[in-house]
């Protein structure tokens, strides 16, 4: 028997949802919405249950994910319910309820507590150039270190222990009992949706977006490979370089869109930001851009002089890392992916 949460609407007001009880069932939103068949009527069962407190069932649910926000649902709500922000709260509430440390939701609830984590890094960042006598080769040295360690250790002790915990509460505990067989045969799904999120193209008027999102995607990736592997601000191979100019530029280049749209409010998508949705595309935005600035320092001869550059470079770095990758927005693209991946593997259980 379900438990029925008579808190949770207050709890899920927290993490960006409007007004729960403005929706009267009328199914609009269902009608509208390219996700929705005879088995699910979607968004709107998503909605009931938030109405309804079942908090169980939707720790338990897929569906939050499946929705890639294309707004439909609440341009035509002739309550202005606004069913998508629902949705994206939803995955925020999530996101939360995957993450053991319970940071995710401290940081998503709390506008102080987050400004409060940002500040702690800007003076480890300092503190930490300061004991390097502010030397560039030994800060920079370490900042490529930081790189590869920060990867390496966020996902090993933050973000897979929460991908099993989310399949723990989506497959497991439900008592969804899938071969072994269907988690090979559904590997390729997380790999395409993961890399080209082409789910988003069953939205109707999405293909721009879509196609933003694609390169900024692969653009992250590359320039990522490119500054950690390839070791961009160290080498003198001219095809790495040119290649990081062009990976900086591309995430420089969206995001700057990204920010314009969320002032300019000119989609649904855009209209109620949530700080969390301002610090992945600011964040991301300053990456691509001191990133480019760094390099171009080192081109000319000028960081030697000018390691304010870098400093700037590594706070905005190790921030993304310790804040936004593992707590923040960034951890959607993830958690989606592997939504679509455990969603396919439901779907061959048999």
């Amino acid at each position: 028997m379900a438990r029925i949460n008579p808190e949770f609407s207050d709890e899920l007001k927290k993490y960006g949802a409007f007004d729960l009880n403005a929706c009267y069932n009328c199914g609009n939103c269902t009608a509208v919405c390219t996700l929705s068949d005879e088995e699910n009527s979607f968004p709107r069962k998503m909605v009931r249950y938030s109405v309804l407190g079942l908090d169980g069932d939707l720790e338990a649910s897929l569906d939050p994910w499946l929705c890639y926000y294309c707004g439909e649902c609440s341009t035509t709500c002739p309550r202005e319910a606004d069913p998508g922000e629902l949705m994206m709260s939803l995955r925020r509430w999530l996101t939360a309820r995957y993450d053991w440390t319970g940071l995710s939701g401290l940081l998503y609830k709390s506008l102080p507590a987050s400004i409060f984590a940002f500040l702690l890094l800007v003076v480890a960042v300092i503190w930490f150039a300061a004991k390097q006598q502010f030397d560039v080769a030994s800060i920079m040295h370490y900042g490529h270190f930081f790189e590869m360690a920060a990867i390496t250790l966020v996902f090993a002790l933050i973000l897979l222990p929460n991908i099993i915990h989310m399949w723990w509460l989506t497959i497991y505990k439900p008592g969804i009992k899938a071969p072994l067989s269907a988690y090979f045969k559904s590997l390729e799904d997380l790999i395409v949706h993961m890399f080209t999120q082409k789910r988003a193209l069953g939205c109707d008027d999405n293909q721009f977006r879509w196609f933003e999102h694609f390169i900024l995607v692969l653009g992250y990736l590359l320039l990522l490979f490119t500054t950690v592997f390839l070791n961009w601000f160290e080498t003198t191979n001219l095809f790495v370089i040119i290649l990081g100019y062009v990976e900086s530029a591309i995430i420089f280049v969206v995001t700057f869109d990204f920010v314009r749209r969320r002032i300019q409010k000119d989609q649904a998508i855009s209209k109620h930001s949530h700080p969390s949705d301002w610090f992945f595309v600011i964040w991301l935005f300053l990456m691509g851009l001191t990133a480019f600035t760094v390099r171009l320092f080192i081109d000319v001869d000028l960081l030697e002089t000018n390691l304010w550059i870098y400093l700037v470079h590594l706070i905005i770095l190790v921030q993304w890392a310790l804040i936004i990758v593992p707590f923040g927005k960034w951890t959607h693209f993830l958690y989606r992916s592997f939504a679509m991946y455990f969603h396919r593997v439901i779907e061959l259980k048999g």
